[in-house]
């Protein structure tokens, strides 16, 4: 499979918005992202633009104004299908606390790692894989069970050629 495409975490914005690339030293950044969306290669979803509008700060006022455009439905079908997947493989999972699975099932994570594997996308994620962590479900350890690639933000800003001048 060809993964050219990138949908974006929660955690993707708010760390950038709130630390280094913060609107008011970085806009560049901020211009890559909406660039780049607007040739197809980024995207979120529905369910992380809420998480992040529920905030009545820049990062609300900045999705609402100008990326809701692209951040895609998760009410589709085989999108649902993943998910169901992945809940499936997250609730029988003995490794994982029950709060920590609550907490998976009321969250964006899973629908964006359904959305990664129903589009072919890489998944762009600040949170790292941790093999024996049982307190929460990192997005990195639901994408190696289900092979879906991830990485974080600089590596997809190379791999896009965004360059800062």
């Amino acid at each position: 499979m060809n993964y050219n495409n990138y949908v974006l975490d929660a955690n993707i914005f708010i760390e950038a918005a709130n630390r280094y690339y913060a609107f008011d030293i970085a806009p560049c950044f901020w211009n890559a992202i909406i660039e780049q969306a607007g040739n197809g290669r980024i995207f979120s979803i529905d369910r992380v633009k809420d998480e992040l509008e529920r905030q009545d700060d820049d990062l609300a006022k900045w999705i609402k104004k100008f990326f809701y455009q692209w951040c895609d439905t998760t009410n589709q079908g085989d999108v649902i299908r993943d998910y169901a997947n992945i809940m499936q493989w997250v609730m029988s999972n003995p490794q994982f606390f029950p709060e920590a699975k609550s907490s998976f099932a009321a969250g964006a994570d899973g629908w964006l790692v359904a959305y990664a594997m129903a589009r072919s996308c890489v998944v762009v994620t600040l949170e790292q894989y941790d093999r024996y962590i049982k307190r929460k479900i990192p997005i990195p350890n639901v994408c190696t069970y289900f092979r879906v690639p991830y990485i974080d933000t600089f590596a997809m800003l190379r791999k896009l050629g965004v360059k800062f001048n």
